[in-house]
């Protein structure tokens, strides 16, 4: 299988490095986006504070390595006639902030793939692990999907459950999402057989991107929404804060004395 690979993330890296260690898989070119970049949402750049750079590995193994930055994320489309020399199987977007439009991947054979990381259709749209650990999730997973014209509304081609432990921060959550995507591209890669499952779009819930603006603390929320807020967004993300005496403060860690 011959794949196009597009990432820009520390989960991007990892999942690159997985991939490019298994025999059932070429990676011919890797697309990624720099670390502050343009975006449709915002006037100025945003800062990626999850931030990859994966030019080394394209550069030790000999692999073709592209930049992205457009605030319409469509100048992938600049590289539609190089995409289609190299005659992918399909086109992997792993950790990725711009759509794919349909004129790019339908010069893949199978298309253009993806892992989100929620059970699809739930949470569907932007910081998906954060979300689900703010609204109080137990349990969360991954999918892996064919990209189509909607937010993260394609079909499905495999998905994987774990737990969202009372004490999990982003870290740990962030952590099972990647062993999960992992597994499944694993088992995809090595079989070879996969199949594709239309997703219901009338149950498709699309959540905003977060931007550190977002990560203030409302103090009339309960204790237990409070913790959640501040373990969903402590490290490697920005923080969730507060104003103390006029001075904004971030607080990384905190737990329930009293539930009351």
């Amino acid at each position: 299988m011959k794949a196009i690979f597009l990432g820009c993330t520390k989960f991007s890296e990892e999942i690159l490095r997985h991939l490019l260690s298994m025999e059932n898989l070429e990676i011919i070119a890797i697309f990624s986006i720099p670390e502050n970049f343009d975006i449709s949402y915002s006037e100025k750049k945003v800062n990626n504070s999850n931030y990859a750079d994966l030019s080394g590995y394209a550069k030790r193994a000999g692999i073709d390595y592209f930049l992205i930055n457009s605030s319409k994320g469509d100048r992938i489309t600049d590289y539609r006639s190089q995409i289609s020399k190299y005659n992918a199987d399909v086109m992997l977007v792993m950790g990725w902030y711009y759509m794919i439009p349909e004129s790019v991947r339908s010069l893949i054979k199978n298309g253009a793939w993806g892992i989100h990381a929620s059970l699809l259709p739930k949470y569907a749209g932007g910081a998906p692990l954060v979300w689900a650990i703010i609204e109080g999730e137990k349990e969360s997973g991954v999918t892996l999907f064919r990209f189509e014209d909607g937010v993260d509304d394609g079909d499905i081609i495999k998905q994987r459950k774990f737990t969202i432990e009372p004490t999990d921060t982003i870290r740990e959550v962030y952590d099972k999402a990647t062993v999960a995507s992992k597994s499944i591209l694993t088992e995809i890669v090595t079989s070879g057989q996969f199949q594709f499952t239309p997703q219901n779009k009338t149950e498709i819930m699309v959540y905003p991107q977060r931007s550190p603006k977002d990560g203030e603390i409302d103090w009339g929320w309960s204790s237990v929404r409070i913790n959640d807020f501040i373990r969903a967004q402590t490290r490697p993300y920005p923080g969730a804060w507060t104003i103390i005496n006029n001075k904004k403060v971030t607080i990384w860690d905190a737990s329930i004395q009293d539930s009351r």
